[in-house]
């Protein structure tokens, strides 16, 4: 199956692109054993908090403990989407109970939900939500050009008070 969305470029730091090298991208988990594994090798603390997570191009999740950079775990390839995710088990199986798509570095949109419903299915692992359940809104100012997250559905600029369009237009070489 072909994977379903828009593909992110990564659009932050330099100096935080130059960490990825072959080798040290995110766990790929194309099956719940897969997972199963990756997580054996967890402390419980690590488990009980949310991971970094990329769907890569080819809709495969990784995985990488919170506090990774994406681009990293992504290998400093493009995303269909970038957040992260918390799971728990239930009746012994893994689901996952919250994602968001907060990546400073992807600033995926929110319409990357089905590229992560797609890729936990595709893997076998639960999913309770619907949606991302924080779903951040980024936009790039127009006029300064500086990176926004929209709150509360105010489409100002916080460094210059500018407008910012309602459609995603963070990386201006995808327009």
């Amino acid at each position: 199956m072909k994977p379903r969305g828009r593909s992110y470029r990564y659009v932050g730091p330099a100096e935080l692109r130059e960490l990825a090298r072959p080798g040290t991208e995110g766990r790929s988990i194309r099956s719940a054993a897969d997972f199963e594994e990756w997580a054996a090798g967890r402390a419980a603390a690590e488990l009980s908090e949310p991971f970094t997570f990329v769907v890569d191009s080819a809709g495969v999740l990784r995985l990488a403990p919170r506090r990774s950079e994406h681009v990293v775990c992504a290998g400093g390839g493009s995303v269909l989407s970038a957040g992260e995710m918390g799971l728990g088990r239930v009746s012994g199986r893994w689901v996952v109970w919250t994602v968001s798509n907060q990546s400073t570095g992807y600033c995926p949109d929110i319409d990357s939900w089905p590229g992560v419903a797609d890729a936990l299915d595709a893997a076998g692992i639960g999913r309770r939500p619907g949606g991302f359940t924080h779903a951040v809104v980024f936009r790039r100012c127009p006029a300064c050009g500086q990176l926004n997250i929209v709150r509360d559905g105010d489409f100002v600029c916080v460094f210059c008070d500018g407008a910012l369009p309602p459609d995603w237009n963070v990386d201006p070489s995808a327009a």
